[in-house]
């Protein structure tokens, strides 16, 4: 139990240190370095605020200003799509170490996840802030973001697993991907409300498993409602798609992993 123990606590050290050089590496050659991971969301939500807050004057959605009503579903879409970007290549940007025999390639997926998910959290923040700003008082139920973004982990953990594995065999995941990001950012509710959408079409979005995430996170922002007050019929299909999609990509993972080093 004890070597056990020591195991994981030496693979949690490493997997950190990874993550911080990752973090790192990921805007080595430019001048600001990691701000720049900050830098680029910052400046399309102070696009946004300006082009239709002050200059179309879209009036509140949900009884909201409408920059808080959008940064609340916009900001755990960068969460998404760079953990999915970033780890659909993640076997090629570290082929040196899925090369060396005694490396735990598992941890690779893993890593881009980590290092996303970090970054979001500097984004909680902001947009606590942004509320403060605008003169609302801190809830409990805010804290249901967490909850939130711990199921954007796990799923974008499955999907690391199964969409890096797929890559090595497939050169154009990559570019597959990112035009299916492309897409899915117009199916996902960042910019349209249910109030809006027809009824028909709305029941085919909520398939979207980034649905359940982006509406709780407003539900717990805006509507004050914590994690266990959200749709119990969205939770279950949510961490069901969710449970589909882990288990499916580390069973990929595992069948490839053989392969790895023969193909990169």
């Amino acid at each position: 139990m004890r070597n056990i123990l020591k195991k994981a606590k030496d693979d949690l050290v490493l997997l950190n240190k990874l993550v911080g050089n990752d973090l790192k590496s990921r805007y080595s050659g430019s001048a600001f370095g990691i701000i720049w991971a900050y830098i680029q969301p910052l400046v399309t939500i102070l696009v946004f605020w300006y082009v239709f807050q002050l200059g179309f004057k879209n009036p509140p959605v949900e009884n909201i200003e409408y920059i808080l009503w959008f940064i609340a579903g916009y900001i755990p879409w960068i969460f998404f799509n760079d953990g999915v970007l970033s780890s659909s290549n993640v076997m090629y940007e570290y082929s040196y170490l899925v090369k060396k025999m005694k490396f735990k390639v598992w941890m690779l997926p893993i890593i881009k996840v980590l290092s996303s998910l970090y970054i979001h959290l500097f984004f909680i923040v902001f947009i606590v802030g942004m509320y403060f700003l605008y003169g609302y008082s801190f809830r409990p139920e805010w804290l249901s973001v967490f909850y939130y973004s711990s199921g954007v982990a796990v799923l974008l953990t499955g999907m690391a697993f199964l969409l890096s594995s797929l890559a090595v065999f497939f050169k154009d995941m990559t570019q597959l991907v990112n035009v299916i990001l492309q897409i899915g950012f117009w199916l996902t509710p960042i910019f349209w409300s249910d109030t809006s959408m027809n009824a028909g079409i709305l029941r085919f979005l909520k398939l979207n498993p980034l649905y359940y995430i982006i509406s709780g996170y407003r539900d717990a922002l805006i509507g004050g409602k914590g994690f266990w007050e959200g749709s119990l019929h969205l939770t279950i299909y949510f961490w069901g798609v969710t449970g589909v999609i882990f288990l499916a990509g580390t069973a990929v993972y595992r069948m490839l992993r053989m392969h790895f080093a023969d193909l990169l």
